[in-house]
């Protein structure tokens, strides 16, 4: 696993230089890396501070800006540790509570997930002219979203 670190600063800036070892490289190398890239914040926060991470403004916008700029992050982002739920919770409106944990707003999460597995679906043919529908199911099975056995056969059947 490949952790980056996003400090204060560059999370003020909406800096995403600590993501260009990976932005440098060419598609099909990043997506053959796997799931294998940690983002770990650090971003100051008061000791009586109750937010999570993604609750506070400046890093989500950060991780907003990551997410339209490197459509591909949520695909190499790790799944074991958390590393894909925490950026989603940046990116995706949800719920935290201290007894039933992290709920995303269903609605929001299925907007964005079939968005992204429709651009990463496509990204992936033009460029590596192949798909990835398996890693894609998987990356979206991690976030507890169940995908409809006719989703990948709508696409198929889809006119450009």
């Amino acid at each position: 696993m490949e952790s980056v670190q996003i400090d204060a600063d560059a999370i003020r800036r909406l800096d995403l230089t600590p993501l260009q070892p990976w932005a440098a490289r060419s598609l099909g190398e990043v997506l053959t890396q796997g799931a294998t890239l940690e983002l770990s914040f650090d971003w100051p926060r008061q000791a009586d501070d109750p937010r999570e991470l993604a609750e506070c403004p400046e890093p989500r916008l950060w991780a907003l800006r990551a997410d339209a700029r490197h459509p591909w992050l949520p695909l190499v982002l790790e799944r074991d540790q958390g590393s894909l739920i925490r950026h989603v919770a940046m990116v995706v409106p949800h719920r935290f509570s201290r007894t039933d944990g992290l709920r995303f707003e269903p609605e929001a999460l299925e907007l964005w997930i079939t968005h992204r597995l429709m651009q990463l679906d496509d990204l992936c043919r033009q460029t590596l002219g192949r798909s990835m529908r398996g890693n894609l199911s998987q990356m979206a099975a991690s976030l507890g979203y169940e995908l409809d056995a006719g989703f990948w056969t709508l696409l198929d059947g889809a006119v450009s």
